[in-house]
């Protein structure tokens, strides 16, 4: 009988390594506490002079854009600044995104790291033929 990878047994090694390894990498993930400082006051790219784009700023050029479109469909440059400024708003977002772990033991992250650690082991040994 062939077990995991197509190798023979291992299969209830795989098993356990991937049950071990789904549970470490959702309290890894959970640990993690995601937050924005995302505004329409917020500066999204410095310019030359000490002067910052905010997002605000990039609004006029889509609701132009917008407006040009919505005249005329065929009109190129208004589907630029429409794109563009979306564009731009999309990449402030994702930019303005910050990641920071939640407070936790020492107990908590050893276990949290020995769950993704050993799964993966078990897993990745179970993939081999003995």
């Amino acid at each position: 009988m062939r077990g995991a990878g197509g190798t023979p047994g291992g299969s209830g090694q795989f098993l356990l390594g991937l049950i071990m390894f789904c549970g470490g990498a959702y309290l890894l993930l959970n640990a993690i506490h995601i937050s924005s400082s995302f505004g329409f006051a917020t500066p999204l790219f410095g310019l030359y002079g000490g002067y910052s784009l905010t997002s605000g700023m990039v609004m006029l050029p889509f609701l132009l854009g917008v407006g040009m479109v919505f005249y005329n469909a065929r009109n190129v440059i208004g589907w630029l600044l429409a794109a563009g400024s979306l564009v731009a708003l999309v990449f402030a977002v994702i930019a303005s995104i910050q990641f920071s772990f939640r407070s936790m033991s020492a107990f908590d992250l050893i276990v949290i790291l020995v769950l993704t650690a050993g799964g993966l082991g078990l897993l990745l040994r179970s993939l081999r033929s003995h």
